[in-house]
């Protein structure tokens, strides 16, 4: 008995992930990660593999404030983020451009 499924390669799984501030939801390499480390330190994971919990935010800067003044960053984390932390992360999200490039 032959079976249902259509002849040819499998379509590839892209793992999918939710922006904590839009709620937008995009490919995970649209987003950035952000970790709480077993040590109990907060930092953005750019190759997505580092130990601990993570929280993703789109790659653009109006995203990245709403995340950390309204707290949202640290309680997805399960933390309170300390004054380094918050530094480190406001460091950062100034690199990013004001508006992402891709829509959905």
């Amino acid at each position: 008995m032959a079976s249902a499924r259509p002849k040819g390669p499998r379509p590839k799984h892209i793992p999918l992930r939710t922006c904590i501030a839009c709620r937008q939801e995009r490919t995970k390499r649209e987003l950035v990660r952000v970790v709480r480390t077993p040590a109990m330190t907060v930092q953005v994971d750019s190759t997505g593999k580092l130990a601990g919990r993570g929280a993703y935010l789109c790659r653009n800067r109006a995203c990245w404030e709403q995340a950390l003044k309204s707290h949202r960053l640290g309680g997805a984390l399960k933390t309170t983020l300390s004054p380094a932390d918050l530094a480190a992360l406001h460091d950062y999200a100034a690199t990013l451009p004001e508006t992402s490039g891709t829509t959905t």
